[in-house]
């Protein structure tokens, strides 16, 4: 297997990480604008909003009704990410083109995700790229602020023998 090969799970690791600390940002965002109806509700707003903007929806009951039952509401909460979410704009950014470059390297086509960030300004259009181990750094840094990675064991330093 290739380096990109061994490098893509480990990014969409760190992509599933960003994701987190969004679907957690987004469900107190939620629950205190009013948004959300009830706790239950503003989890599941969260994580249609979620699912939306990494493009991908999630296809099972009762998932799929509810999407579409609140198809407005979510785009309202889309709409609203740029202004009152902006400290999770890089975050953003950065796994959706992370994302963007796994896709590709397993042939699938997620332009259109990205286009859709762009266009509801939650993509950093002069943010470059980052590169695999600025981003990791990122994501790990995000999930240990958000306690989303306290159980994970410490890495091993590496023998000197």
């Amino acid at each position: 297997m290739s380096d990109a090969g061994n490098l893509v799970p480990v990014l969409r690791e760190g992509v599933e990480i960003i994701k987190m600390v969004f679907f957690k940002r987004l469900k107190d965002y939620v629950a205190t604008s009013g948004t959300g109806r009830d706790a239950t509700d503003a989890i599941r707003l969260s994580g249609a909003v979620v699912n939306r903007v990494f493009g991908t929806p999630n296809p099972e009951e009762p998932h799929r009704s509810y999407a579409e039952a609140n198809a407005e509401r979510i785009q309202s909460v889309i709409g609203r990410i740029a202004v009152d979410l902006q400290d999770m704009r890089i975050p953003l950014t950065d796994a959706l083109r992370v994302q963007f470059l796994c896709d590709r390297h397993e042939g699938i086509d997620s332009t259109e995700t990205l286009a859709a960030a762009r266009d509801w300004g939650i993509l950093l259009a002069d943010r470059e790229v980052p590169l695999p181990a600025a981003f990791m750094n990122l994501a790990r840094r995000l999930g240990a602020a958000f306690h989303l990675l306290q159980n994970l064991p410490k890495p091993q330093e590496p023998s000197l023998e």
